[in-house]
């Protein structure tokens, strides 16, 4: 993918030796194309997706090119996230296979997970859910896990002893959910939600 000026300026600074000022912040945005940007000036208009900030540039320009390092082996993964899941999930009282079946199913265990919406990291956070919890690295692991989970706390809360609901809100969101009183009529969102509870299922089965 063709980086944007911006990124290819920092870029070639990084190749230099450049080092950028200390108290300078990069941003990272996805626009509605999907194509991304790194700039050193954040943007505050609804085009403009964060996804990553930093005191330092390097190293963004891989999450920019939407490059993504890790064990293709699902079980590899799982265990390299295992001890932050139990300790997130258990402190918000969200059961653990859940929390394993939701990022199962949305990024497969890659940390690195970016959909061409702009929703990153492990549990697949867009941008404004990260923001309303207070995630600032959407692809910090354990950042991503702690926001992914209160999210679907809440969603516990506003659907209550009505999984599918939360499930069905955790990927389409409360709005379609509320709107068609049900899960939405989405193809997309009928499979996931059979897809996480399928998962569930299995990882109950697991110590």
């Amino acid at each position: 993918m063709k980086l944007p000026v911006t990124a290819t300026v920092l870029s070639l600074g990084l190749l230099w030796g450049i080092a950028p000022p200390v108290q300078a912040e990069y941003y990272l945005y996805q626009l509605p194309d999907g194509s991304r940007v790194i700039t050193d000036r954040p943007k505050f208009d609804s085009a403009h997706k964060l996804v990553r900030k930093s005191h330092n540039p390097i190293g963004l320009g891989r999450y920019a090119a939407g490059h993504s390092t890790f064990n293709t082996a699902p079980a590899a993964n799982y265990l390299r996230f295992e001890n932050i899941i139990h300790n997130v999930a258990n402190r918000h009282k969200i059961d653990v296979a859940l929390v394993k079946a939701v990022i199962h199913t949305e990024s497969f265990f890659n940390p690195n997970a970016t959909s061409h919406k702009g929703a990153s990291g492990l549990m697949q956070l867009m941008p404004a859910t990260a923001e309303r919890y207070g995630v600032t690295d959407l692809y910090s692991p354990r950042q991503n896990i702690e926001g992914g989970v209160r999210y679907l706390r809440d969603l516990m809360q506003r659907y209550p002893r009505q999984l599918k609901l939360v499930l069905a809100a955790y990927n389409a969101g409360e709005n379609a959910v509320d709107r068609y009183q049900g899960i939405p009529p989405y193809p997309e969102t009928r499979k996931y939600v059979k897809k996480v509870l399928k998962k569930r299922a299995y990882y109950s089965n697991w110590p």
